[in-house]
């Protein structure tokens, strides 16, 4: 059955890669970028490569919240359901620090705003067929400052970044036992994979950035992940395990969940 995928952050690393892969099994793909030029470009090359018409995509920039309430509005506008979200978009180096808003870009682009896109479109994702929400963590995480979250604190690249991992897969366990009707697997696609923001990141990698694609794609669509709500994935072992113990208990994700709902309403 031919599915409506949403993917963020799929103009370019293993978010296009993955939106290509599911494009050529002829789901309709609705891809996701910053930039209106590059996204037109990106939606043309996966129509060709793909030899399927039923791509296209939206424009918002993750580190302005208003920007994504917009641009869920227009989900909810040009869609009538959704089985698949990937919430992949995310940042680790930024030339900014702070958001206009005054978060970190990190926790803006990472945690804050799939946290509220999600939860604005969720309808329409509940009128999907066995709909599924795929949340990518990192094998970088970190226990999460409250204070940080709420841009009170400032700190560093690597630790903005791991925190707001931690905090995506925070989330993920909760959204899985609040809406079980729903199929939420937060998920580590792999450590230094070939991308743009690795390399910016770090100069270096380890692994092709198909590893990363490959099990995008598999807990999107597979049938064995169809009962895997709430457990972590961690590709680096290729198997369930899991997050950091700081945000391993109820207590942890409780006084995130009400923060943060706390900051964004």
């Amino acid at each position: 059955m031919k599915k409506t995928i949403l993917i963020t952050g799929s103009t370019d690393g293993i978010g296009k890669l993955t939106a290509l892969k599911l494009a050529q099994d002829g789901h309709a793909i609705y891809l996701h970028g910053r930039n209106a030029e590059k996204l037109e470009s990106v939606i043309s090359e996966i129509k060709t490569a793909a030899d399927n018409e039923n791509i296209t995509g939206f424009v918002a920039d993750f580190s302005d919240l208003e920007a994504v309430k917009k641009m869920a509005q227009e989900v909810n506008q040009q869609l009538s359901k959704l089985d698949i979200l990937i919430n992949n978009a995310g940042v680790y180096k930024s030339r900014v620090a702070k958001t206009a808003d005054g978060y970190d870009i990190r926790f803006a682009v990472n945690y804050l705003a799939p946290y509220l896109m999600t939860k604005a479109i969720l309808p329409l994702i509940k009128k999907g067929d066995q709909p599924r929400i795929i949340n990518l963590s990192s094998a970088a995480q970190a226990p999460v400052s409250l204070e940080a979250l709420a841009g009170h604190q400032t700190i560093a690249d690597m630790e903005g970044y791991s925190q707001s991992k931690l905090a995506l897969a925070m989330w993920s366990i909760h959204l899985a036992e609040e809406h079980p009707d729903l199929t939420v697997i937060p998920v580590n696609p792999g450590s230094l994979l070939n991308t743009n923001m690795v390399q910016e990141g770090w100069g270096f990698h380890r692994s092709s950035a198909d590893k990363g694609r490959d099990i995008l794609y598999d807990l999107a669509v597979a049938e064995k992940f169809k009962n895997a709500s709430g457990r972590y994935f961690d590709n680096d072992i290729g198997d369930f395990g899991d997050i950091h113990s700081a945000g391993d208990n109820k207590e942890a994700i409780h006084a995130l969940i009400e923060k943060t709902d706390a900051l964004l309403n």
